[in-house]
């Protein structure tokens, strides 16, 4: 009696269990994918949660459906879309590698890693991602999700981020020439709804029988992460100019932190704190250094400094990022 390979058992859960997202073909469709569906997800989705993302990907599709329709959009109005998603460099890379497919592929998305990995914004895992997913290439494609599973299933004790060279060397072999989008998005789902983090559900999953973390009682442990390091603490001013029922923002610059975002005006942030007093105040957590942002009256915009007065009663379209939509906030309240 044959024993069912480790793609097998999970391609038949995956066939049982697969999540409905907004961008997923259901397993067994006849629906062939759209790699710029596909591509436009997994840019989404890296650092994000897929509860986040679903809302922001059904908006972007209905506005842009295609690729060219995406390359052709106005960078401000593609910024304030993304606005709230985070790791806006994300945003610019989007148009950059939409108008790079239009300008260079004739508006088709290359159909290997290799050609993909050339465009802008994508790297390693959406290359591969997209090769597998869009156009049935055995790629191995790695998330945190995967990392999890394959760190358990194989018991690989090793800190990341050098465990990442041992859990690609177990899954090359396991990657089916069959289904390889399929497999992918199995091992996604899996980390993402029995193999999780906390509590996982070994006595359903489909890999209990040789997984060789199971019944350990630190499965939790894996993968071993490496010490977090103290984040920098910084701080920074923002200004709030008001005339007129209109409040002045500025365009950022297009390199930096939230670089192309619609913001308040304000100085650098630094590690030194203001020295003046502020009518609100917010904290808010980067990568790698966390901000004390004080927002602060001023009477008159600087008049060098390109902006725009913006109504403030709809200052939900201005796409602020969270970080000064979470400060217009306090500031609202204490106003009402």
């Amino acid at each position: 009696m044959r024993v069912e390979s480790f793609s097998d058992r999970l391609l038949a859960w995956y066939d049982r269990a697969a999540r409905v997202l907004p961008w997923r073909i259901a397993p067994g469709s006849d629906i062939v994918p759209d790699p710029y569906r596909i591509w436009l997800a997994e840019v989404m989705l890296q650092q994000t949660t897929v509860a986040a993302v679903a809302g922001y990907f059904q908006r972007f599709t209905a506005r842009w459906p295609t690729v060219a329709d995406l390359a052709a959009a106005d960078d401000a109005d593609v910024m304030a879309a993304w606005a709230g998603l985070g790791y806006y460099a994300r945003a610019r890379n989007l148009l950059a590698c939409a108008r790079a497919v239009v300008r260079d592929h004739s508006g088709r998305f290359p159909d290997n890693e290799t050609a993909l990995r050339a465009l802008p914004g994508i790297g390693d895992y959406t290359a591969a991602s997209v090769a597998a997913i869009a156009f049935g290439r055995p790629a191995v494609v790695i998330d945190a999700n995967i990392e999890r599973v394959m760190a358990r299933h194989r018991l690989i004790e090793t800190p990341l981020p050098l465990a990442k060279r041992e859990i690609r060397a177990a899954l090359v072999p396991l990657v089916p020439q069959d289904r390889p989008g399929d497999f992918a998005q199995a091992l996604m789902d899996l980390g993402a709804t029995i193999c999780t983090p906390r509590s996982p559900a070994c006595a359903i999953c489909p890999l209990m029988a040789d997984c060789r973390a199971r019944g350990r009682p630190d499965v939790e442990r894996l993968p071993v992460k490496p010490p977090k390091k103290a984040k920098p603490h910084r701080h920074g001013l923002a200004h709030w100019i008001e005339r007129d029922a209109r409040v002045w923002l500025v365009r950022r610059p297009d390199k930096g932190m939230l670089g192309g975002m619609r913001a308040l005006p304000g100085g650098d942030w630094t590690d030194a704190r203001p020295t003046e007093s502020g009518i609100a105040q917010v904290d808010h957590g980067f990568t790698h250094f966390d901000l004390t942002l004080t927002l602060v009256r001023r009477e008159s915009a600087d008049a060098a400094a390109e902006g725009l007065w913006w109504p403030i009663s709809d200052l939900d379209a201005a796409g602020l990022p969270t970080l000064y939509r979470k400060l217009v906030d306090k500031m609202l309240e204490r106003d009402a």
